[in-house]
């Protein structure tokens, strides 16, 4: 079994039974973590220098629609009514299964260089199994793990279509993938529902979705934004029928009334916050206060690819600060003055972009935090780097000050992803011409070539 060893950095292992060190090695046996240690000795280990390195669990990024990668910047300017029609109507009908495969093999590869080792990718253009493949291809051959959730498309009916709303999600498809190479758990690329909910769908085609997910023992994720629920009581009856368990998933969810919100939490439901969708598509406050107010936590994401960069980084520090602000904002009304005291830590905020995002994933007993027996995803961080030398606190340095040019090295299941910098992916350049020919090919036949 091939062994390596971490030597000599500054260890973040976010893990209450494993303490953090200010100097210390992590061994790696085979996909696992064998040892974390102030020193170990390992001659037969192929060792990995972090000196002038932070050691931490790779970051999860629990939403992202990875499939937009080629249209970075198309959506920019767009509001949430805009992007519905523009990219879902408009766009995705000229995706091809090629342009999706080169869409997510680049956008996963992104994610690795930025220190992103698991991506929950929320695919809703697949019209044909033909495109759910490609999609999936694109993720396996990254070398990235990945939760992959089947969705579905949604496009304007035309004359005698049923409207995507009145459409169950389909149970041969499903049940075709989770045959496939979805059958493993041990294997990097999982599957999952993207389903509508509540928020887009009939109470029957919910009701229909969430107990096929639940059958299938899958996550179930569904989007709650961008105005009124197509079924406003659709959560509370769910509940009500034991529908919802620990691996329901909301994304979003800010217009939630709170007794909505509460009963969500209590059967064990999570939500994934994306901080600057949410700003910029008029969402409304995330939900992270509400959350931490009923001891629950969020998972972060970064969402759509079109319009915003897939950085959890700057996810992390703006879904920390925004919260932040409203809780000062609290203190000053109720008190008339600043606080006396920072409401969330560093370290817990840290904690939503790895093990909180392990947890939507399912996966939170494999990764999330460094721990013997877990999975081997590491990032090295160089401390060394002008904007995080001195590191006086490593987990300020990685929440308020680190960016994906830190990120030094990346492994995923032991094996390295990015050494020294470089991505260790042969081809990189014929894939970025491949892309930019698909955005190309996309956007001429969508009628919105530049």
């Amino acid at each position: 079994m091939a062994r390596t060893l971490i030597k000599s950095g500054i260890v973040v292992t976010l893990d209450d039974s494993v303490p953090d060190l200010r100097r210390g090695d992590v061994l790696i046996e085979g996909d696992h973590i064998a040892a974390v240690a102030p020193e170990i000795a390992a001659a037969d280990a192929e060792i990995i220098d972090a000196a002038d390195r932070i050691v931490m669990p790779g970051l999860v990024n629990a939403h992202i629609h990875t499939w937009q990668t080629g249209l970075r910047g198309i959506a920019a300017d767009w509001t949430i009514p805009e992007y519905l029609h523009n990219m879902h109507a408009a766009i995705a009908p000229s995706f091809g299964p090629a342009d999706i495969f080169i869409a997510n093999l680049v956008g996963a590869l992104s994610q690795l260089d930025s220190g992103v080792t698991t991506l929950v990718d929320w695919c809703h253009n697949n019209p044909t199994p033909a495109h759910t493949d490609a999609a999936v291809e694109g993720l396996l051959e990254s070398g990235i793990r990945a939760l992959f959730l089947h969705g579905s498309p949604k496009p304007d009916p035309q004359p005698g279509q049923r409207h995507f709303s009145e459409i169950p999600h389909p149970r041969g498809e499903i049940e075709r993938l989770a045959r496939g190479q979805f059958g493993a758990r041990d294997g990097l690329v999982g599957l999952g529902m993207a389903v509508l909910g509540p928020a887009y769908s009939t109470y029957e085609v919910s009701r229909h979705d969430f107990a096929l997910a639940r059958e299938l023992g899958m996550v179930c994720s569904m989007h709650v934004g961008g105005g009124a629920m197509r079924t406003p009581d659709g959560f509370p009856r769910l509940a009500a029928e034991g529908l919802i368990d620990d691996r329901t998933n909301i994304v979003h969810g800010n217009s939630l009334p709170d007794d909505q919100v509460k009963r969500l939490i209590e059967s064990g439901a999570g939500v994934t916050v994306t901080p600057e969708a949410e700003l910029q598509m008029g969402f409304g406050d995330c939900l992270t206060g509400r959350l931490r107010a009923l001891g629950a936590a969020p998972s972060l994401g970064s969402d759509v690819e079109s319009s915003l960069g897939a950085d959890m980084f700057t996810v992390l520090r703006l879904a920390l600060q925004t919260q932040r602000n409203l809780d000062n904002q609290q203190v000053i009304a109720r008190t008339g003055r600043a606080p006396e005291r920072i409401s969330i830590a560093c370290r817990e905020a840290l904690r939503w972009a790895t093990i909180e995002g392990a947890r939507m994933a399912g996966l939170d007993d494999r990764i999330g935090s460094l721990r013997p027996g877990k999975q081997a995803d590491i990032v090295l961080l160089r401390s060394d780097d002008l904007n995080l030398l001195p590191v006086v606190d490593p987990v300020a340095s990685i929440v308020l000050h680190a960016g994906p040019a830190n990120v030094d090295t990346v492994l995923v299941a032991g094996r390295i992803a990015k050494r020294n910098g470089r991505l260790a992916y042969d081809g990189l350049a014929r894939r970025k011409a491949e892309l930019a020919e698909s955005s190309r090919r996309v956007l001429a036949a969508a009628g919105r070539a530049s």
